[in-house]
């Protein structure tokens, strides 16, 4: 999922300072998982901000709302009418979703209430780690289940720095040594010598490095 963690109140208070009406908009997925903009959180926030202005002698409407996935326009058209009758969205879903409503709201301004962090995994209860970079092309098999692009420090592809200790990485003790996990994983499949293969430089074109990706299933499109 997309790990997502909310602005201070103080960065968000200062983008809808110019507005004194806007609609707080949560996402009922990724970012309702890491408790950075469900339900809850659209409320909480809303009062934090009524309380902060109305301390400042500032009467700020604030209405709240929340959708299934802000990424999607079949889940955001019904909440048009709530949408338009205010001066400024700040939206609590991750980068895509703040772009997907600012292209369906070409007029109003749409304002990011969250920092988008990764593609992780809950590990356990409160604590959410990276795992995935989106990278566009899938080495996992080559690397047991654990990939080193995410999760080694310094993206190595063919074995690990030398300077782990204890299978921790030497960036920080509190990171497991990609590479340690790595071997650790083959060797218990009997496949050590997978790791003889060379594996060459990542194409990274794939990536980010291409510009904006898209991805067209043509069994899809009506």
């Amino acid at each position: 999922m997309i790990v997502a963690e909310q602005k201070p109140l103080a960065e968000i208070k200062s983008m809808v300072a110019p507005y004194s009406r806007i609609v707080i908009m949560g996402c009922g997925t990724c970012v309702k998982t890491c408790f950075a903009g469900g339900e809850d959180e659209v409320a909480t926030l809303a009062s934090a901000l009524r309380l902060a202005f109305g301390k400042e002698g500032r009467d700020i409407k604030v209405d709240e709302l929340t959708v299934e996935r802000q990424c999607e326009d079949e889940f955001i058209h019904p909440a048009a009418p709530q949408v338009v009758k205010n001066q400024a969205v700040l939206s609590l879903a991750c980068g895509a979703g703040v772009q997907m409503i600012a292209s369906r709201f070409p007029k109003i301004p749409v304002l990011p209430g969250v920092n988008t962090t990764f593609i992780g995994v809950l590990e356990k209860a409160g604590l959410f780690a990276e795992k995935c970079l989106g990278c566009g092309n899938c080495i996992l098999d080559d690397f047991a289940g654990v990939c080193p692009i995410s999760r080694c420090s310094k993206k190595l592809l063919n074995g690990p720095c030398g300077g782990s200790q204890d299978g921790k990485c030497e960036v920080s003790p509190e990171i497991e040594c990609a590479w340690q996990l790595i071997i650790d994983r083959c060797r218990a499949f009997g496949q050590l010598d997978k790791l003889k293969t060379y594996v060459p430089p990542k194409d990274w074109r794939p990536s980010y490095a291409g510009g904006p990706r898209k991805l067209l299933r043509e069994d899809h499109v009506i």
